[in-house]
């Protein structure tokens, strides 16, 4: 009797970590749509609603979903005088503390980091094509995501099941 559920924990929790990775599949693509439609809010605020890059960064991040909410607002907060960093500064801080939330992976790591050695050192011109250069990076990196979820999301969940049971035969 023990053994059998020892065999049927085995095979759940191998079948749950398939699943685990098939939602890391399926929410990148998400993500990074979400991030796109961040930059460009934050392409709106910067242009039309001028605001200075810390009040852009807060009021972007204030629809978003976790993690990108956390990643504005903390770039939002790291560029606050009373901490002293720059614009380029707080978003790489705020990339660094947030980015492992996310199921994001490190193409459009860089994208952002990218970004963010242009944002505060600029005209608004400037910034407004850098980021536009970003979203078109993403753009391309949702496509690919895209893909990559319809290649592996449903493999991922049927290889956590087989995996599982792979271990139970071993094993027993």
């Amino acid at each position: 009797m023990l053994k059998l559920l020892g065999a049927a924990l085995v095979i759940l929790a191998a079948t749950l970590a398939g699943w685990q990775r098939a939602r890391q599949f399926a929410m990148r693509p998400r993500q990074i749509r979400e991030l796109i439609l961040a930059l460009q809010r934050l392409t709106t605020e910067v242009s039309y609603g001028v605001s200075p890059l810390p009040d852009a960064f807060a009021k972007t991040g204030e629809p978003l979903r976790e993690p990108l909410r956390t990643l504005f607002q903390q770039a939002s907060r790291w560029m606050h005088p009373s901490f002293g960093l720059t614009a380029r500064e707080s978003l790489h801080k705020a990339i660094e503390d947030s980015w492992s939330r996310s199921s994001m992976k490190q193409a459009e790591k860089e994208a952002m980091r990218q970004l963010a050695y242009s944002l505060g050192t600029s005209d608004r011109e400037d910034q407004i094509k850098h980021i536009a250069l970003t979203i078109q990076q993403l753009s391309h990196e949702e496509t690919q995501a895209q893909a990559d979820q319809v290649r592996y999301e449903r493999m991922s969940r049927s290889l956590g099941l087989l995996i599982g049971a792979l271990i139970v035969i071993l094993i027993y």
